[in-house]
């Protein structure tokens, strides 16, 4: 078959192959949706153009970080408007960075030591919490708004402490939280900001009378790329932020903990590979292996970043989408607003909706809707963890009553742990899809 042509040829002819199996095997053999298929609440949404870019990653067969990655990251960072980005193998492991970084002694005295308070809600996903508690820090756990889903900004105040560094903290299912108070409050405190986007990437706040993407204007933000969410690797992640130091700390804690910041298969990138001085080294050593933090490899594979560079080509048209099913859905359960509350976003937001996040109401019982919902094909989310610190992970702390710190009475949360849940919006779901979800929320609460 590649008789007499070239690697490139060789290439193109595999490519054209590749764009017939997509059509073939996975296009044509989707069925169109009909009343009682299963609708989940999220799924993967991609054409030959993955396939393509995947298998042009497997013939290159760099495994590691490679052309793919470099252009990624460069392309998302450009996407986003920051600076740096760095692409990492999962959204956990973005949070596990962005956490990190800030504990780096570089940082001095704003660095994060052990003891240290970290102002974060317990109405969300535990990865953005865990390596606040991991590393020995004390998370400080406030209480939530409905219907937006996020921080309540009134008892930042209340919480902060002169142990205080940092807010860490999620956008609720794509529904930005107020960027605003919480920039201000971290500015007047000197607090450093993570935007844990993983669940919104594509939404903008207005800060400032300037509109701009959520993760970009905090100190660093981070983002999963795990199939669910706004675009998919498979498993995948990014952490960006538009500070230098913060972006080396960044970059070492992913790669090792490493001094050097030569790209995979190039040395002596910086020229100074054989002549520095480090820590208690000999002088003149290999840059390439001085540690500067107790690192990880959390890098993602070249094969992960070329779908990614070809689902950030459509993602825009992604973001419009969930937008439009997300309001499609609202407009239908509008008349069931006495007895449901429905999401609202955050004002000056333009959220980029990750589902779409129902609370019954005196009288609606969750139970029997999500009953009624996953019985006939609808799957169902709860908005995560509920109340973290009500799990198991807690329960030894909850016992000695050390570790957390809690402000308030969290009542909020605990009444999204009882009567909250989600479904979804995704780019692939259909009018009719979104037509019967609302149908059959209706008929539950007949």
């Amino acid at each position: 078959m590649f008789e007499d042509k070239t690697q490139d040829e060789a290439k193109s002819l595999i490519f054209d192959m590749v764009a017939e199996y997509w059509e073939r095997y996975h296009h044509a053999a989707k069925k169109p949706y009909e009343r009682g298929d299963r609708i989940p609440y999220a799924s993967r949404v991609y054409d030959s153009d993955e396939m393509i870019h995947l298998t042009d990653a497997a013939l290159e067969f760099w495994l590691t970080s490679g052309r793919f990655t470099d252009q990624f990251e460069r392309e998302f960072a450009d996407y986003l408007g920051v600076r740096f980005c760095s692409l990492v193998n999962s959204g956990s492991s973005a949070n596990l960075l962005a956490f990190m970084a800030l504990t780096s002694p570089l940082l001095g005295e704003r660095r994060i030591r052990r003891g240290d308070e970290v102002i974060t809600v317990a109405a969300g996903f535990p990865t953005t919490v865990a390596p606040i508690i991991q590393y020995g820090a004390v998370p400080v756990f406030v209480d939530v708004t409905i219907p937006q889903y996020n921080i309540d900004v009134t008892l930042l105040e209340d919480a902060l402490s002169e142990k205080t560094k940092a807010v860490m903290i999620a956008h609720t299912l794509g529904n930005p939280f107020n960027l605003q108070a919480v920039r201000d409050f971290c500015r007047r405190h000197e607090l450093w900001l993570v935007e844990d986007n993983c669940d919104a990437l594509g939404s903008k706040y207005e800060i400032d009378g300037k509109e701009q993407f959520t993760g970009s204007i905090g100190d660093i933000g981070t983002s999963s790329f795990y199939p669910p969410h706004h675009m998919t690797m498979g498993e995948g992640g990014a952490v960006y932020t538009s500070n230098p130091l913060l972006h080396r700390c960044i970059r070492s804690f992913r790669d090792w903990g490493r001094d050097c910041i030569c790209p995979p298969g190039r040395d002596n990138f910086c020229g100074h590979r054989f002549d520095r001085q480090f820590g208690e080294l000999p002088l003149g050593y290999d840059h390439k292996y001085v540690y500067s933090h107790f690192g990880y490899n959390l890098k993602a594979t070249d094969l992960q970043a070329a779908i990614g560079c070809a689902q950030l080509k459509k993602f825009p048209s992604f973001v419009q989408k969930r937008r439009e099913h997300f309001d499609r859905l609202f407009a239908k359960l509008q008349p069931l607003s006495d007895r449901l509350i429905l999401p609202q976003a955050c004002p000056n937001s333009t959220p980029s909706w990750f589902g779409f996040l129902i609370t019954c109401r005196e009288g609606a019982d969750r139970g029997k809707i999500v009953s009624h919902l996953e019985k006939n094909g609808v799957q169902t989310r709860m908005l995560f963890s509920g109340n973290l610190i009500k799990h198991p992970c807690f329960d030894e702390m909850r016992a000695l009553e050390e570790g957390y710190r809690v402000v308030g009475d969290l009542s909020q949360t605990d009444r999204i742990m009882t009567d909250t849940f989600w479904i979804g919006v995704y780019p692939g779901m259909t009018d009719a899809m979104i037509d019967e979800m609302a149908r059959l929320i209706f008929k539950a609460l007949a």
